[in-house]
């Protein structure tokens, strides 16, 4: 027992010279203002010693560790601080946590953008509010036609924007330019776009003041992201009463293959229902879209292709031919689109891809016969560097490339031809700064040099945000803008210039749970605008680009999904004020697809015991302009107000089998498009005119939806 005293004595030894070899590290925590930090983590990187900051933000603690040792500070909605130095340093030392400029209650650049799915903090719209808006017929752009911004010109089906045409808004599909978006279609015949929502998990639609990325788009991009990865192999079947549809997705470890076709054929319907046209093929069409994903080690590779082959045939009526005008079309689209998307190392991002467009149509108007062919590519590389949080540098560089052909023979004549070959290079530089939560600015300069017109053309882009409370924010963008002017000018002329606008976007955005506000004030300039002196353009046309125009308005968008149980819906109104000196304009005036007032007002309700969503989408248009040649003046007179009240009904038969029914203008409101005159006067010297009302007042529709899977849970609706 004589060894115990000895023992007793080495242990105390030994525990003096641990704490007296301790180190003290002490000091304060504030924020960016001062203010103490109550509860922030501080400890040394890879060890357990460390402590919390106290009332006054104070912390201490002791530490064994010598040497270069790194301090760590962290505490929620601010960014960790880091500091790396001999630890006999870190005593009375004060931390200024910066505030987590990428928290969710951080500001956002949203002047004139809408997005849904992963591509914003603040979403307007969901994906699934594509497929289940009524008056949307399963069709991406007709959803997008319920948000402000939008005209409708019903008989079109396109997306006009704020005073823009239709040829304005530009449309991409993961970063890569699609050339033709649309189905063809005769006139007074609306049509759709070509691809599957289904595909897709993100949009985001700019109305105006965009990034500095994207060009050749005076109004409007509407950017489609395809899903990166899907949850499971699936396979999904449609029966309609306008055709068939079937895909199936197989998912593997690292890849995944989605394949969807689909058949359309109006002729069991229109026979049941007939129209105002004498089909003589009604609309049929077959397409086909698939997507492959391959996840490599630091990002993402897709390859996208869709192909479509569509025809009709069909006599409308005209105020000038007693028996109608016969109209026959065939076409064939095919588009392929490549990207991949990556990180380099921690703060080099890369993407790069390319698409190309084949669309070949012939078509038959009585005995002329007209036929083109586009070949258009488009190649983008793009680099993203992130300096810090606050801190990110995008720049790239692109290419356009467009070849368009055409034919032309009339009843006993010779066949002519002309086209055009185009080419445009593009760089751009674009900078994120986000100073504070509450402030945040992105500016970026897009430059392009345009081969056909021999042009280099710099368009300037901005935008600023500021978080005015925890709930709301206002923004501001201003932007530059080229286009060139649409193929059926430049098939017939390519000495002119591009076409230019000049965006002013003030936005106004209160987001709360549950609940999204926002307004929205607009100014657009226009100039070189293509002018021509024929009723029409064609080969004999003096063209210049000497036209200019104005469009301004306001904006307003609102949506609610918690003061109702289980009731979600949403309204949106656009004033527009907008006049154009173009085309073959005697004067600067209202043009016929402008509308002044827009009103859309979109609800869905969830009923528990019936299993089902019940949706209605209403739309109310003031009149647009159009010419009377029986009065004084140009664009002189306005139809009557558009309206449209559509209904649908989504059944739950079982998990994952859905029964889709939908009514469009179920009030049967005799809508007018316009009026077409006739070429001479009549024997009292008045000209005649009828009215240019829908093929159809109203439209029908019956879907059975079926979703084949491991889980037996999902459908083609998701979350029904």
């Amino acid at each position: 027992m004589k060894s115990f005293p000895y023992l007793l004595n080495l242990i105390c030894l030994l525990y003096v010279s641990v704490a007296l070899s301790q180190i003290q590290i002490s000091g304060r925590v504030t924020d960016a203002k001062n203010i103490p930090i109550t509860g922030a983590n501080v400890y040394l990187e890879g060890s357990y010693d460390g402590g919390t900051s106290d009332e006054t933000g104070a912390f201490h603690f002791k530490t064994t560790k010598t040497g270069i040792q790194v301090l760590i500070v962290s505490f929620l909605s601010f960014e960790t601080y880091r500091k790396a130095g001999d630890v006999s340093n870190f005593q009375d030392i004060v931390i200024k946590l910066r505030e987590d400029v990428n928290a969710l209650d951080a500001v956002v650049l949203s002047a004139g953008t809408f997005s849904a799915g992963d591509n914003s903090k603040v979403n307007a719209l969901s994906t699934l509010d594509v497929v289940t808006t009524a008056s949307a017929l399963g069709d991406f752009v007709g959803a997008l036609q319920t948000l402000p911004g939008t005209t409708t010109v019903a008989e079109d089906g396109r997306l006009f924007v704020r005073g823009g045409e239709a040829n304005e808004t530009q449309i991409f599909i993961d970063g890569i330019r699609v050339f033709t978006p649309y189905t063809p279609t005769a006139n007074n015949v609306p049509t759709r776009g070509r691809y599957s929502p289904f595909l897709f998990d993100g949009i985001t639609f700019s109305t105006g003041g965009y990034s500095a990325e994207y060009g050749q788009a005076l109004s409007s991009v509407l950017l489609l992201n395809t899903i990166d990865e899907p949850d499971q192999s699936k396979t999904e079947i449609g029966v309609m009463t306008v055709g068939g549809a079937l895909g199936h997705t197989e998912k593997w470890d690292k890849s995944a293959l989605s394949v969807n076709t689909s058949y359309m054929n109006l002729a069991p319907y229109i026979s049941l229902f007939p129209d105002r046209n004498d089909w003589a093929k009604p609309y049929q069409s077959f397409s086909g879209e698939a997507v492959f994903r391959k996840k490599l080690n630091k990002g993402m590779f897709k390859l996208y292709s869709a192909y479509e082959f569509s025809q009709f045939e069909l006599t409308q009526e005209h105020i000038d031919y007693e028996d109608g005008v016969d109209y026959e079309l065939n076409n064939k689209n095919l588009y392929v689109n490549t990207s991949y998307q990556g990180k380099l190392n921690t703060n080099w991002s890369v993407f790069a891809g390319g698409s190309y467009t084949s669309n070949n149509s012939d078509i038959h108007i009585e005995e002329d016969e007209v036929g083109n062919l586009e070949h258009s590519i488009h190649a983008k590389v793009a680099m993203k560097y992130r300096f810090n949080n606050r801190f990110k540098l995008n720049f790239g560089t692109e290419y356009f490339l467009t070849n368009f052909s055409e034919s032309f023979k009339a009843f006993d004549a010779d066949s002519e031809s002309y086209g055009f070959d185009t080419s445009i290079a593009a760089s751009f530089v674009e900078a994120d700064m986000i100073f504070t939560k509450k402030l945040a600015l992105k500016a970026g300069l897009r430059a392009e040099y345009n081969a056909l017109f021999k042009a280099f053309e710099v368009s300037p882009r901005v935008s600023l945000a500021y978080k005015t409370s925890a709930k709301s924010q206002v923004s501001f963008a201003y932007g530059s803008f080229y286009q060139n002017p649409n193929n059926d000018i430049l098939k017939f002329n390519q000495n002119i210039d591009s076409e230019e606008t000049s965006h002013y976007v003030l936005n106004y955005q209160l987001n709360s749970e549950g609940r999204l506000f926002r307004a929205e004030g607009y100014v657009k300039d226009y100039h070189n605008l293509v002018k021509y002196d024929t009723e029409y353009a064609s080969y004999n046309s003096v063209f210049n680009t000497t036209g200019s125009g104005y469009a301004k308005g306001f904006d307003l968008f609102f949506r609610d999904s918690k003061t109702l149980k289980n009731f979600d819906y949403w309204a949106s109104y656009s004033f527009l004020d907008t006049e154009r000196d173009y085309k073959n304009y005697p004067t600067a005036s209202q043009p016929n697809f402008a509308n002044t007032h827009n009103l859309s007002v979109v609800g869905k309700y969830w009923v528990d015991d019936w299993r089902s969503q019940i949706g209605f989408s209403y739309s109310l248009a003031s009149g647009r302009t159009y010419t009377n040649p029986n009065e004084i003046g140009f664009l002189n007179n306005k139809t009557k107000a558009y309206n449209n009240l559509s209904l649908n009904w989504a059944y739950l038969i079982s998990p994952q089998k859905i029964l889709y029914l939908s009514v469009n203008n179920v009030l049967n409101f005799k809508n007018v498009n316009g009026y077409q005159y006739a070429s001479a006067p009549n024997s009292k010297g008045v000209y005649n005119r009828r009215a240019l009302t829908p093929a159809s007042d109203q439209f029908f529709f019956i879907g059975f939806f079926w979703t084949i899977s491991k889980d037996g849970t999902d459908n083609q609706l998701d979350n029904l």
